[in-house]
């Protein structure tokens, strides 16, 4: 196990995932430093895109993409042995250089685009394809695979919500770090590592105190048609990591 040096693990997901409950619970260990969603101020002055609180995500982050790219790559701030960082797969675009995600240890969050799709909706009247990275996130999955040699850790959120027991522990052991039964429940409440977008995002997981078991799956049947429509684009990639997910 790694013990000596700081191990930035990035975590490769969508929106409307369980990224934030999973950053809760890497947070909730006493050798771990948060950074929520790093690039996203970036990625936001860069492309023009309204989100909602967009004018404070953009006031209250960084801006400059180069300085995000040096600043994850560097030992925690805090010191701690683990540096977990909250990444949106979709805010890497085209001009944001990919290579430095060369340089920490990469895993990847999936959830079937049927349900993305249900709760992204819920939250932002509009969406794209682009807008939830299924095909940002299978390409750096390729990136890395291909540097590595074999695939990266994939977990999907449905398993770890229906046995966070047996899958933190071997996500940790995939990440070469050790198991602390700490992440397995949190306190609730927001935190002051939570992105100032905390409060229009995540109502629900503020609520949280741990994973529970996952809700029945959207069919797609049951989805709008323009939005079953964007599901059908992204599933392909959804499979290709899907195929890869400890189990």
């Amino acid at each position: 196990m790694t013990t000596d040096q700081t191990i930035q693990v990035a975590m490769w997901s969508g929106p409307r995932n369980i990224s934030t409950a999973m950053m809760r619970s890497f947070e909730n260990r006493a050798d771990c430093f948060v950074w929520d969603e790093p690039f996203y101020a970036a990625y936001l002055n860069a492309t023009g895109l309204k989100h909602p609180m967009h004018e404070q995500v953009i006031a209250a982050g960084i801006t400059d993409w180069d300085q995000v790219k040096n600043e994850v790559t560097d030992p925690a701030p805090g010191g701690e042995q683990i540096f977990y960082q909250k990444h949106m797969s979709h805010h890497m675009i085209p001009g944001f250089d990919r290579n430095w995600i060369h340089g920490v240890t990469n895993c990847f969050l999936i959830r079937r685009p049927e349900n993305v799709l249900a709760s992204y909706a819920a939250k932002r009247e509009e969406v794209t394809l682009r807008d939830i990275g299924f095909i940002e996130q299978a390409e750096i999955f390729n990136m890395v695979a291909d540097q590595l040699g074999k695939a990266p850790p994939v977990i999907d959120a449905n398993d770890v919500l229906a046995n966070p027991k047996t899958l933190l522990p071997t996500l940790c052991t995939a990440l070469d770090i050790a198991f602390d039964p700490a992440m397995m429940s949190w306190p609730p409440g927001l935190r002051d590592s939570d992105g100032v977008w905390a409060s229009h995002w995540y109502n629900a997981v503020e609520k949280s105190t741990k994973f529970t078991p996952p809700r029945e799956d959207t069919a797609r049947s049951a989805l709008p048609s323009h939005l079953a429509d964007i599901a059908e684009q992204a599933t392909p990639a959804y499979e290709a990591l899907a195929k890869y997910r400890i189990k």
